[in-house]
């Protein structure tokens, strides 16, 4: 095992044990089927990813491994990325509280649309990656990096972010919690925010990203934003 796939596999479990813990410590139960069907839904489709990537483009792994919020150069991405995080956490934390004290009820045939909600933000991600193989986890410029407006690319400047954003909304929702939606209306400036200051950063630094701009109009959502 080289160097770039062992510390994958640490970083891996690492994740999925921390994941494991803000789903059943705060649920006070094993007793979950929600969160055992959400847990191997997202480990398969991470490590699907993953593996792409190790045997495709490890170069881009090892780029978005770069993550975080120490890796960000700007106070104000650092912060960002905090925030981003924080969110993430609540998004799993709270519907394991809802589980816990029954605050809501989900049918669950919904919860279910939840786990496919991840699969397919996981699948735009993955047609990203495919596309955009100089993509980082920081906001910054390789040294060969080009605009890029083919594939997702063609229909919004940042598919990555819909992607993200799919996942992310899938996650109370494959839990069985109504009250965990609530986490995604304070989540979702944090990712607005970081997505408007890389399109400043990239019409500023990236030649030719302003003629994308007016080519694609549309930032996540077409015909609307």
């Amino acid at each position: 095992m080289n160097t770039l796939n062992r510390r994958v596999s640490i970083r891996l479990v690492f994740l999925f044990l921390f994941i494991a813990a803000l789903l059943f410590i705060p649920a006070g139960t094993f007793d979950y089927w929600e969160a055992w069907t959400f847990f191997a839904v997202y480990i398969a489709s991470t490590l699907a990813l993953i593996l792409y990537l190790v045997k495709n483009d490890p170069q881009l792994l090892q780029r978005r491994m770069r993550g975080g919020a120490g890796a960000e150069k700007r106070p104000t991405q650092r912060t960002i990325m905090r925030l981003a995080r924080a969110g993430f956490m609540g998004l799993i934390v709270v519907p394991a509280l809802d589980h816990r004290f029954g605050w809501s009820h989900m049918p669950p045939a919904v919860a279910l649309a939840g786990d496919v909600l991840i699969v397919l933000g996981t699948l735009i991600i993955f047609f990203v990656f495919k596309e955009n193989t100089v993509s980082s986890a920081t906001i910054e410029l390789a040294p060969d990096q080009k605009v890029i407006a083919t594939g997702p690319y063609a229909l919004v400047r940042h598919p990555m972010y819909d992607g993200g954003l799919i996942l992310l909304a899938g996650m109370p929702i494959a839990l069985g919690s109504w009250w965990g939606l609530l986490v995604i209306v304070v989540v979702l400036p944090a990712p607005i925010w970081r997505l408007l200051d890389e399109e400043n950063f990239l019409a500023k630094n990236l030649a030719g990203y302003p003629e994308y701009q007016k080519k694609v109009q549309y930032r996540l959502v077409p015909f609307v934003w």
